[in-house]
């Protein structure tokens, strides 16, 4: 009996070093939980408030913009509705008049009164313009 007494110390004393080894590797997440259910490791917790302080002070950068600000979808959606006649200024210096009636991430396609509607690939774009504003110049 002296012997079954020994021996449940030790095994004890052999768990509390491999949960000390195995929580320096194991998640915040799973080693919070882990410490709620743990029975009474005082250091414990002053260790984790260390490490959670050095953590929390990183997402309180500020985050860069987001690459999409839609305005270029704005911009589509009025001259669609509105159904805004436009000059398209190609790369290569044609200029195509109509007006817009869809879009996609990588093309227009616009209408065009008396000739064929165009589908243009939007890196084939220079610039556009309502038409009529260049009357300005």
């Amino acid at each position: 009996m002296k012997d079954a007494v020994d021996s449940i110390p030790a095994e004890q004393s052999a768990d509390q070093e491999s949960f000390a080894n195995r929580k320096l590797i194991r998640p915040i997440l799973n080693r919070t939980d882990h410490n709620h259910n743990s029975h009474g490791h005082n250091h414990a917790p002053a260790e984790r408030r260390d490490r959670d302080r050095d953590r929390s002070a990183a997402p309180a950068k500020k985050t860069a913009p987001t690459e999409q600000t839609n305005a270029e979808n704005f911009y589509y959606q009025k001259q669609m509705q509105t159904k805004t006649p436009m000059v398209i200024v190609l790369r290569d210096g044609e200029e195509v008049h109509g007006y817009i009636e869809w879009y996609d991430k990588n093309c227009i396609k616009l209408n065009r009164a008396g000739a064929a509607n165009l589908m243009i690939y939007k890196p084939a774009i220079k610039y556009m313009f309502k038409e009529g504003e260049n009357e300005r110049k």
